[in-house]
């Protein structure tokens, strides 16, 4: 019997026992928290929080941050779909891609949504494609942030953004072909701990957007890190706000009018919203290492493999039983390994482990590497379990392969 669309019981155990493991299971009580907290530090006459969702694509967290009175921000054109079908309005939807042809491009200026360019032969193609559709400039400030080139995107050898070094070009061009340029934009990657790198950054947006003259809104991107361990550190966020507010209010005077202050925020608002939920296959052990293997693997979450990402991982099936040491590891034919040595309550198989921050980045990425099923997605909100997206089946395989008849 197929399983109810919502449950009562939001105890993991009892969700497994209903739709199944491995389960990715998210809580909107969190995302609410996330989104308040970075509302909050803010003081200013205009705020705007742009949901990133390539973070966590399900129809449903898009509509949820909707209801919170967030815009959306997106990197292709089949995220601007999902934003209008989610019921974002199009001046609500920022439009970031990179590396995207202008015909893709085309498309979302039909959508109507506000197109944010970070390269200058798109900018001057766009100009005489579209001389009168209003853009933004993606700017990139030369700054390593996050201390990794894999999360880091505004350093010199990024691909995102407009080098700043290039601005008087992009004046030269705006000038000439009369394009309106009504938005200036950054954003340096993640896990930025403290204000002074955030703001490093900020003064040099500052900087640009003083030479454009019909801004309607700056966008500073995201890229705030949460703890991904107990005792872990994260953005000062009040700091951060009250920092860059006092700073962005004395700008916007300067400027001579109001502003709206844009974010883009997805790792932060869900990545401690989500928890992944995987039964243990076999307890496994070598001359040196206890393996623990689960029904799972880089397949349903990559971030350990892809980004050297820690997440914290617990027994919960014997929660505060006695502790051992384990290598937790996948079950893909590839070294799906995602933690090494690593402290949990002694595992018996048929146990259900927990892995945290799963919001973001996670079923967002997942596949059906090794022709593995891709898990079911549930989402806690107001104190029951919905069942937001089922798991695939056999058929879920083949739906879109052509099978020929050519080999009998």
């Amino acid at each position: 019997m197929a399983p109810s669309h919502t449950h009562a019981s939001t105890d993991p155990l009892s969700l497994i026992d209903t739709y199944g493991c491995p389960l990715y299971v998210y809580d909107t009580a969190v995302m609410k928290r996330q989104y308040d907290k970075l509302f909050n530090a803010f003081d200013v006459q205009s705020l705007r929080l742009n949901y990133a969702c390539k973070a966590l694509t399900n129809i449903n967290v898009l509509k949820y941050f909707k209801s919170l009175g967030a815009g959306l921000d997106t990197v292709s054109i089949q995220e601007v779909w999902l934003g209008k079908r989610a019921g974002f309005a199009p001046e609500d939807i920022i439009y970031t891609p990179n590396c995207v042809s202008l015909e893709e491009i085309s498309l979302a200026v039909k959508e109507g949504v506000m197109i944010n360019i970070d390269n200058i032969s798109i900018l001057e193609e766009f100009g005489q494609a579209f001389p009168d559709v209003p853009v933004c400039i993606r700017i990139n400030p030369h700054i390593m942030a996050g201390g990794s080139s894999k999360i880091s995107v505004g350093h010199i050898d990024s691909k995102f953004g407009i080098s700043v070094h290039q601005i008087p070009l992009v004046e030269r061009l705006v000038k000439a072909m009369g394009i309106r340029v009504v938005g200036v934009h950054m954003h340096t990657g993640s896990d930025i701990l403290d204000a002074g790198v955030f703001l490093q950054g900020a003064e040099i947006l500052f900087e640009v957007a003083a030479k454009f003259d019909q801004l309607e809104y700056i966008d500073f991107g995201s890229g705030f890190k949460v703890p991904y361990k107990e005792g872990g550190i994260s953005t000062d966020i009040e700091d951060l706000g009250e920092q860059l507010s006092t700073r962005f209010n004395d700008f916007t005077e300067s400027y001579g009018r109001e502003l709206t202050l844009m974010f883009e925020p997805g790792k932060f608002l869900v990545s401690e919203a989500g928890k992944f939920y995987t039964r243990v296959n076999v307890v496994k052990q070598t001359t040196s290492t206890v393996f623990v293997g689960v029904d799972s693997g880089l397949n349903h979450f990559i971030r350990p493999m892809f980004y050297d990402a820690h997440h914290e991982i617990e027994n919960v099936s014997r929660s505060g039983g006695k502790q051992r040491i384990y290598t937790v590891v996948g079950y893909i034919c590839e070294t799906d390994t995602f933690g090494v040595n690593r402290r949990l309550s002694e595992v018996q198989e048929g146990d259900i482990l927990c892995f945290y921050n799963a919001g973001a980045y996670c079923s967002t990425m997942a596949s059906n590497y090794n022709s593995r099923y891709r898990p079911a997605e549930v989402l806690i909100h107001e104190g029951r379990a919905h069942l937001i997206r089922e798991r695939d089946e056999f058929d879920d395989l083949l739906r879109k392969q052509v099978i020929l008849d050519t080999f009998g």
